[in-house]
């Protein structure tokens, strides 16, 4: 555990930030938000994945474009000015807005842009596959994404996809263009300045720019003086506090602006209190059952009915997660393009034990269940517990580390276990192939998807996935995941519960921060601090 002090010393690049030990407030040109980012990684756009990492090199890079926050079933330019698609839908040009300009005043160009998408494929990094799923390798992106002008390039498709699912994949973090010139300043062994943009470079047009990172303990980032419009203060802050206690108790002190991480209680503590506001969005991640279909009782679809009908969603996300969670039962989480909000499932234990009966366990079965022990996942396998008790099913609960339980479900170990997905891009896409698609069942399977993980089959909900990825007409496109979500609720080894809820805690004089539903959507850059 790391203490928190009021001096904060960073590395000899960057100028100390000096806290007064006389009294407890945060710099009045500087936010500070306090948070669990030990996840980092790297804040090189083309090789962070985790949630902290994204959300902070988010606020350093644009991309060509975004989803509309307004309407997230329309896509805006960013540093795109304007776009074209060719009638079979496999070229992409490109034309770049005149304004735009890097951290370093240098002009943002279709050099830029090739270069990055060239490097975010040839570095082949954790999130490279976002855009090497196109068909997208070493060997060709050279020749298929090309310069036409100054200000506009063309990139070709390897094979035809949607066109918003590729617009899509281009608008998440992999997709951010950093400036070539300043890149390659600082390439050391054909890096392409991978060393140093990750943890103390900045190479984007993005409103600020990366000034230092300290694993475990801080990063710091400034304004952007070519960023408009500029942000009301000068530094950002974000200081690793990783116990939630720690984090109300600095916030009521006033050495932090913002904290990210407290607990239910606390958040209601903070709800009543007019010196905080709490800051809220829909996240796209989901809380669901993974069920083993290769454990015999689970092979059936009506034991797979009978455990959705059994939980009581309701009553553990008021009791137990009320401002983390709310209750959902589609797999793809609001927010994203093509959700559904059916919610066909309640406690309903005489339907539960009907369809028991009809499996063939009408005094149910024994089953095990593994878990994260960390709250509030252990406090739901509890209930989830006690839910299917009420029909009959006896459940073990097999409480372990997150790393632990992650290693033995994703062997296929596991006979039910708690399943967490976060959509790595803002398409329905990502979650359509995670739980749909599983081709090849053998553990030699190329794509270890949830589907695989729960050892389940469906040739229908395969073939409708890949085909709806590739599906040029919007409407049909949408309409695809529709149905499948309403058939994966009737016939599926998930009994989807909970969608997260994103939540910060702020002291009352800041305002205007907004949450993503995706991490690097998130924006510092509109807030103000009074």
């Amino acid at each position: 555990m790391l203490t928190r002090r009021h001096l904060l010393a960073v590395s000899a690049a960057a100028p100390a930030l000096h806290l007064s030990p006389g009294r407890a407030d945060t710099p009045r040109d500087a936010i500070v938000m306090g948070s669990q980012i030990d996840d980092i990684i790297s804040l090189d756009p083309h090789e962070s994945f985790e949630f902290s990492g994204n959300e902070l090199s988010g606020q350093c890079y644009q991309k060509l474009v975004i989803p509309d926050l307004a309407e997230n079933n329309q896509i805006v330019g960013q540093l795109a000015e304007s776009w074209s698609v060719s009638p079979d839908g496999l070229v992409f040009t490109f034309h770049l807005r005149p304004d735009a300009v890097f951290s370093s005043g240098n002009p943002v160009t279709a050099a830029d842009a090739v270069f990055s998408l060239t490097r975010a494929v040839t570095m082949n990094k954790t999130p490279a596959f976002i855009i090497r799923q196109f068909g997208f390798d070493e060997g060709n992106v050279a020749k298929l994404v090309q310069e036409t002008g100054a200000k506009s390039f063309t990139l070709t498709l390897p094979k035809p996809a949607a066109t918003t699912f590729f617009l899509n994949c281009l608008s998440a973090n992999v997709g951010s263009i950093v400036d070539k010139t300043e890149v390659l300043k600082h390439e050391a062994n054909g890096d392409l300045g991978n060393a140093w943009l990750k943890s103390s470079g900045s190479a984007g047009s993005g409103a600020f720019t990366l000034q230092a990172w300290r694993a475990n303990d801080v990063v710091i980032l400034n304004a952007n003086p070519r960023f408009a419009p500029q942000p009301s203060f000068r530094r950002f802050i974000a200081r690793h506090v990783p116990d939630a206690g720690l984090q109300f108790l600095q916030l009521q002190r006033g050495d932090l602006d913002i904290v990210r991480n407290l607990t239910p209680e606390q958040i209601r503590q903070a709800l009543a209190d007019p010196k905080f506001r709490v800051v809220t969005a829909n996240r796209a991640q989901l809380l669901y059952l993974n069920m083993n279909t290769a454990y015999a009782p689970l092979a059936k679809p009506e034991v797979w009915q009978a455990i959705k009908w059994a939980l009581d969603y309701e009553g553990i996300q008021k009791s137990l997660v009320p401002q983390a969670y709310n209750v959902w039962q589609a797999f793809l989480p609001r927010g994203i393009p093509g959700a559904i909000e059916d919610m066909p499932f309640r406690k309903d234990d005489a339907r539960a034990r009907a369809l028991l009966a009809q499996a063939g366990y009408p005094d149910g079965f024994e089953v095990t269940f593994d878990h994260p022990a960390t709250n509030p996942i252990a406090d739901i396998a509890q209930a989830v517990q006690q839910n299917v008790a009420s029909v009959g099913i006896k459940m073990t609960l097999l409480r372990g580390d997150s790393r632990q339980v992650t290693t033995k479900v994703r062997a296929r170990h596991h006979q039910i276990a708690t399943g967490q997905w976060g959509s790595d891009y803002f398409d329905p896409n990502s979650n359509a192939q995670w739980f749909c698609e599983n081709i090849d069942n053998s553990d030699a399977s190329p794509l270890h998807s949830g589907a695989w993980i729960a050892n389940w089959q469906d040739k229908s909900a395969t073939d409708r996935a890949i085909a709806a990825a590739s599906e040029t007409d919007a409407e049909k496109r949408m309409a695809i995941y529709a149905q499948l979500q309403r058939d994966l609720q009737a016939r599926s080894p998930y009994a989807m519960m909970l969608q997260a809820v994103a939540i910060a805690t702020t002291r009352a004089e800041v305002s205007g921060l907004t949450l993503g539903a995706v991490s690097d959507r998130t924006n510092y850059a509109k807030m103000v601090k009074a």
